[in-house]
């Protein structure tokens, strides 16, 4: 018994183990971790910034459309109405035949859109699913005349409607969409469509297909983002259009809305109320549009840029 205690006695004791310190940031850690905060501050603070800058117009015209005539040029400025002269908007829109402007802008709309869409995405299927001759130099020819300014072929074109009888009407307006959409939004569809793998197309040639079988049942259902994108694009261009009508259009029963307001803001002797509350009127559309296909416009954008 003696011997088996001290044997227990002289057994090693098993080694506590030792706390371990507590690591402390070093300052090289403290001193990254900072600017890295500092930075995405003082982004915030930039982006504030602009986005105040970019909607000051915009809350201008509103509250502007609210007021009467000595309160909107006061200063200091006052941002907030009062009273608030709700009456400036239908007065607006009755002391001029706006509803005949709207009308004729609508009706300009749906013939531009319809044609922008069919022909755009027609031509850009052929540069970009077909194989032929020639492809790739006459789509250099069609990126190069974006780089020619509208004034270059303005003088010509007016000539030609001129002698075709089109003047005061609305066909130099409508006609030229039929006829390839535009460079801007071939080349958009285009580089849209070299995204969508070729082997759906091999799989409807396999089928029995035709090219216009592929364009219909292939390539149209996915290339929804692409075309709400431009169809945004030309909504905004017709509806925001000036040039066009006060070149091709003389007779006010053909006025467009962007001519209209040009009218009306003369025939008022500038009542800046109610040119702002036509303005706003006017630009309602294009916000309520841009909002609902939004989601649609960016990742349509996204996706055009992904093959070149």
């Amino acid at each position: 018994m003696n011997q088996v205690a001290s044997s227990v006695n002289n057994s090693p004791t098993p080694k506590q183990p030792h706390p371990q310190p507590e690591r402390s940031r070093s300052p090289a850690t403290t001193t990254r971790a900072k600017p890295l905060k500092i930075s995405r501050v003082l982004l915030y603070v930039v982006l504030i910034m602009g986005s105040i800058l970019m909607l000051l117009p915009f809350v201008w015209l509103i509250r502007s459309s609210l007021m009467g005539t000595s309160q909107i040029f006061v200063f200091p400025p006052e941002w907030i109405p009062s009273p608030f002269q709700w009456s400036n908007y239908p007065e607006a829109l009755t002391s001029v035949p706006f509803g005949r402007y709207f009308m004729n802008t609508f009706m300009i709309e749906v013939c531009v859109l319809a044609g922008v869409m069919m022909t755009s995405i027609v031509s850009a299927f052929t540069f970009a699913r077909l194989r032929w001759p020639g492809r790739n130099l006459i789509f250099s020819l069609l990126i190069g005349s974006m780089m020619l300014p509208y004034a270059v072929t303005l003088i010509p074109t007016f000539v030609m409607w001129r002698e075709l009888g089109g003047l005061n009407t609305f066909l130099p307006l409508i006609v030229p969409a039929w006829f390839g959409g535009g460079a801007f939004n071939i080349f958009l569809m285009r580089q849209f469509m070299l995204t969508i793998p070729r082997d759906l197309d091999e799989a409807a040639y396999m089928d029995g297909g035709t090219p216009l079988t592929v364009l219909w049942r292939v390539i149209i259902p996915l290339s929804s983002p692409a075309l709400i994108v431009i169809g945004i694009f030309t909504f905004i261009d017709v509806w925001n259009d000036f040039l066009g009508p006060i070149i091709y259009l003389s007779d006010e029963k053909h006025f467009t809305l962007a001519l209209g307001l040009a009218t009306f803001r003369g025939l008022n002797n500038t009542n800046w109320p109610y040119l702002m509350a036509a303005s706003s009127t006017i630009l309602a559309p294009i916000v309520l549009i841009f909002f609902i296909g939004q989601r649609y416009f960016i990742e349509g954008i996204t996706l055009t840029g992904i093959k070149g």
